[in-house]
């Protein structure tokens, strides 16, 4: 569970009742709290190093208002971000926060929860009748805060009473036990994020193991929310096939093995291959300068994005690979299953 090193408020952030919550909390832990203009200006974090300024920074919270309130897309996993907060406390090497966050890793904590879940209802109401998905995972890990802020149990009873409103949400943390008994009607969706012991070995860090995501995942399950796994990023190295088919089959052993008749089993699988960005690899190679990641441009292909930036992707037969792995075996091995897509 993640524990702030340090601390920060917008003097802004007291006028919530959120804020005044958290304010009061800390100070009867006896944490130190200091103030900040924004929540985007964070500075004189400790650390001579990039490495060293890196881990100062995950290890600091920043309690703000979210300002914008104009909600970005999120292709292809929802029509529009959720933001209720921003960073990870993770350590993988290949995330691409450091791309969008850069030298601002920093956790984000916004306290006008309300505010974004009226602006999510706007979004809504103006495309009915059509339905509307939000993810609440696009720039940061939203669990990871949870025991601080309350906002995904808020957001999940929000959604659930919004018939053409869904909201879904992508985490490697494991501690889901205050979401398990939230009233959520089957209209929020949860994906774990796992990978083979191969990478969870040579580039995650400071996240809970895979196993133990596999059982987070089974709780949710158990607790009636849709499902799913997120497969990211794939990566291609001697043996890839055979430990990524290993993956899908331990998961599918402990679904079937703690299924009932007529249970809801339609798991998803969304599966992204590894990528990068150019203002990735210059941060990466910064802050773990002895990464063993592939980061050789001259063996990708060149694309640019939704966002406007390029991204180094695996050649078109990489991809083929891929299809023929996952598209056959998750139906195979999760009957009511589907790959979302593949990118």
């Amino acid at each position: 569970m993640y524990i702030p090193h340090r601390i920060f408020f917008e003097k802004d952030a007291l006028e919530y009742s959120l804020g005044k919550k958290l304010i009061d909390r800390f100070q009867r832990e006896g944490k130190a709290v200091k103030y900040t203009s924004s929540h985007n200006r964070v500075t004189l974090l400790p650390g001579d190093t990039p490495p060293k300024r890196f881990l100062e920074a995950k290890r600091t919270l920043v309690v703000g208002v979210r300002r914008t309130l104009t909600f970005a897309g999120c292709k292809p996993s929802a029509h529009y971000q959720l933001p209720l907060t921003t960073g990870c406390p993770g350590l993988c090497q290949y995330c691409y926060l450091h791309t969008t966050l850069g030298p601002r890793p920093y956790m984000r904590l916004y306290v006008n929860v309300n505010e974004i879940l009226e602006q999510a209802a706007q979004y809504i109401q103006s495309r009915l009748p059509e339905e509307t998905y939000f993810e609440g995972s696009a720039t940061s890990d939203p669990l990871a805060l949870e025991h601080y802020s309350g906002s995904l149990a808020r957001t999940i009873n929000f959604f659930s009473g919004m018939e053409k409103g869904f909201f879904r949400f992508a985490t490697k943390q494991t501690y889901v036990k205050n979401l398990l008994k939230v009233k959520h009607n089957g209209k929020t969706q949860v994906r774990f994020s796992i990978n083979t012991p191969k990478i969870v070995q040579d580039y995650e860090g400071g996240v809970p193991q895979v196993k133990e995501r596999i059982r987070a995942a089974l709780a949710m399950k158990k607790a009636g929310y849709p499902v799913g796994f997120l497969i990211a990023p794939v990566f291609i190295y001697e043996g890839w096939e055979k430990e990524y088919l290993n993956l899908l089959e331990e998961i599918s052993s402990l679904w079937k093995a703690n299924s009932s008749p007529g249970e809801n089993n339609d798991t998803t699988f969304e599966i992204i291959a590894h990528r990068f960005t150019a203002r990735a690899k210059k941060n990466i190679l910064s802050v773990f300068p002895h990464s063993s990641l592939p980061l050789e441009e001259k063996e990708r292909k060149f694309k640019y994005g939704q966002f406007g930036y390029g991204k180094y992707l695996y050649s078109p037969d990489i991809y083929q690979q891929m299809k023929e792995l996952f598209l056959p075996t998750v139906p195979r091995l999760f009957p009511g299953g589907e790959v979302s897509y593949i990118v």
